[in-house]
């Protein structure tokens, strides 16, 4: 294939990969999510997970447990997709992203969330934090496809433990508390809070 060749591949790969997020920001907004924060203001980060604000903004906390998404699809698709293209296993990854995000801001999830988890108060995201979240995984492949696996593995680790310490959740325990509650460990993360 040539560079000419190559940039075209590129170049509609990533609109497809705008088209997505395009097509899931309108969708998240039909379905009466708000474009920005309520509060009014629009933030890259805001690092208080106990706070109104939290997925609301660009960026929070919760933004590394999607940069671990890109890392686990980058695999998956190395494993489930190897004949295709890492451009085109990047798009399939954004669908399935996108497609969390409008299932996560579903009443259904979101009552999930705050029946079983240490998200008491949690309403969603903004439109806003939701495009931050697919570009945090998108990040997160492009990682793991620069780095050798034993690394890509190890900032995986790295990045749930961090959470774990600094705002007592991760991406392990957000599935482990939607999938088989335990309130021992709501427990142990409100009194960390």
């Amino acid at each position: 294939m040539d560079v000419t060749a190559a940039r075209r591949g590129d170049a509609r790969i990533w609109a497809a990969i705008a088209g997505v997020v395009a097509l899931t920001a309108a969708i998240l907004l039909t379905m009466g999510r708000s474009a920005i924060c309520t509060c009014g203001l629009v933030a890259l980060w805001h690092g208080q997970v106990n706070s109104a604000e939290n997925s609301q903004q660009l960026l929070d906390p919760y933004s590394a447990t999607h940069l671990v998404h890109g890392l686990l699809f980058y695999a998956a698709g190395w494993l489930l997709l190897r004949r295709l293209g890492w451009r085109t296993r990047l798009l399939v990854a954004v669908v399935v992203e996108a497609a969390w995000e409008v299932a996560e801001n579903s009443p259904a999830v979101i009552d999930r969330y705050r029946s079983v988890t240490a998200a008491l108060g949690y309403t969603g995201d903004s439109v806003l934090n939701s495009v931050g979240d697919i570009a945090c995984m998108i990040a997160g492949f492009l990682i793991a496809r620069a780095l050798p696996w034993r690394a890509a593995v190890a900032l995986a680790l790295t990045i749930e433990l961090m959470l774990l310490a600094t705002i007592r959740d991760n991406l392990t325990l957000n599935v482990v508390m939607l999938i088989a509650p335990d309130p021992r460990i709501v427990a142990w993360q409100q009194a960390g809070g």
